[in-house]
């Protein structure tokens, strides 16, 4: 099991930057180190939304094409945790953000990933 939980969304004026934190408590014995990591969002009254993945090494990265030159994926295996770092904010990027788990290999599906944090409100006003 992984447990995971969002943190620095809030409000930011567009053309800025927020930078969000997932942290990972791992209690399947397995290292954080072999579990790949995403980023989703989720639109009020819409589906949730791809935005970006790492491999579980963190060598490889993945981003959707609406956030690819302003969002940046990272991770920490040794402080098991997960970032995006979010510049030139829009107000189309409002939504609320979950990071989410998966063993092994990256992808960018939302069924495909078994553990999620309860997200993190992030909001871009005009």
């Amino acid at each position: 099991q992984v447990q995971l939980v969002e943190s620095g969304g809030g409000l930011v004026q567009a053309g800025g930057s927020l930078r969000l934190t997932c942290a990972a408590t791992v209690t399947s014995g397995r290292a954080f180190s072999t579990y790949a990591m995403a980023w989703f969002r989720q639109f009020q009254g819409k589906d949730r939304e791809y935005v970006a993945a790492v491999s579980a090494g963190g060598g490889v990265t993945y981003y959707a094409d609406s956030v690819k030159g302003r969002f940046t994926i990272s991770r920490d295996n040794a402080a098991e945790e997960l970032y995006l770092q979010m510049n030139s904010l829009k107000p189309e990027d409002t939504a609320v953000y979950y990071c989410a788990a998966r063993p092994w290999a990256a992808r960018t599906t939302s069924e495909e990933h078994s553990f999620w944090g309860q997200g993190t409100q992030v909001t871009v006003s005009a």
